[in-house]
């Protein structure tokens, strides 16, 4: 497989195109377990669903599947996971990593609890080392409890750190089968989807290859990013970023940090895509910090501030 380079990333990913993946859960390293489920259960009202052999804790929102794995150690991202939801998505899936020379191994059936049916699913490295799992369906009851005042909807995407983005592209679009919606012209940034959201994975040259740029929860409307930042604001949390609009995907954001430092997103109002009635074409958007908060202002504090990188 010939790798684009990183100004010509290509829409590709035509023969095992996914149309029914999401994001479904994400695994921590923390030095403070219990601190940090405690601050996930005050913010966005993550609870212990179960205790990990590790020593670690799953945290869920009460019913359904889990959302996020925390285990002891140095800040850093262990893993991170899509539900399959297509026909057979999860044997395409195997058949395209192994033709492109990948090794994958059967997922432990613990981390796919709530499975509707028979659990099934995959692990894998993607190309910076870090461990992806992919499974089949699994229930969501309590993300469809949610209230969009005090909690989120469900865990929206996940963007990566890395120092190739083409690399890491080419991975999830011409191997696993997702599509590119948005890139930066310069090849630094790209948004990709798997489902009719925007983007369920983005890709962000930061230098630092295997750790969470940041990750996201959806919120309903707009109207409720107001009682968010007054009830963070409450509870003692900054908001660190926003509120503000995103160009690629158009959709509205706060961000805030968990007690890791890990960069949390609350979005809303993401962009659809309807791949099964439009064709469309993959856009580029100027390296500027006005492509990513079109309502203009100061940079996250974590991105590069000059006019040519963001």
């Amino acid at each position: 497989m010939t790798t684009p380079t990183r100004n010509t990333l290509q829409e590709g990913g035509a023969v095992g195109t996914l149309r029914q993946t999401a994001v479904s859960h994400i695994g921590f390293t923390v030095p403070d377990v219990a601190a940090t489920a405690d601050f996930y259960g005050r913010t966005v009202g993550l609870t212990v669903q179960e205790e990990l052999a590790s020593g670690g804790l799953r945290l869920g929102w009460g019913l359904g599947h889990h959302v996020l794995d925390l285990t002891e150690g140095p800040k850093g991202l262990s893993h991170y996971g899509f539900e399959v939801r297509d026909s057979d998505g999860i044997a395409g899936i195997t058949a395209r990593l192994k033709d492109a020379g990948h090794d994958v191994a059967d997922l432990d059936p613990s981390v796919i609890d709530h499975a509707v049916g028979v659990p099934s699913g995959i692990s894998v490295t993607d190309p910076d080392g870090t461990t992806v799992h992919f499974h089949g369906p699994v229930a969501r009851q309590g993300e469809n409890a949610a209230d969009p005042g005090r909690r989120p909807i469900k865990f929206q995407h996940t963007t990566l750190g890395t120092d190739n983005v083409a690399q890491m592209v080419s991975f999830f679009v011409d191997t696993v089968g997702f599509r590119i919606s948005d890139q930066l012209e310069d090849g630094k940034f790209a948004w990709l989807r798997s489902d009719r959201d925007h983007h369920t994975l983005a890709v962000v040259e930061n230098g630092n290859p295997g750790n969470l740029d940041h990750y996201s929860y959806d919120l309903a409307e707009w109207e409720d990013f107001k009682s968010w930042c007054d009830r963070l604001t409450e509870i003692g949390v900054d908001v660190v970023w926003g509120p503000g609009r995103h160009g690629p995907g158009n959709n509205l954001f706060v961000f805030f940090d968990d007690l890791a430092g890990n960069h949390i997103e609350l979005s809303a109002e993401m962009e659809k895509f309807h791949d099964d009635r439009a064709t469309y074409v993959t856009r580029q958007w100027r390296p500027v910090p006005a492509s990513v908060n079109l309502w203009g202002g100061q940079l996250a504090s974590w991105r590069k501030t000059s006019e040519s990188e963001i």
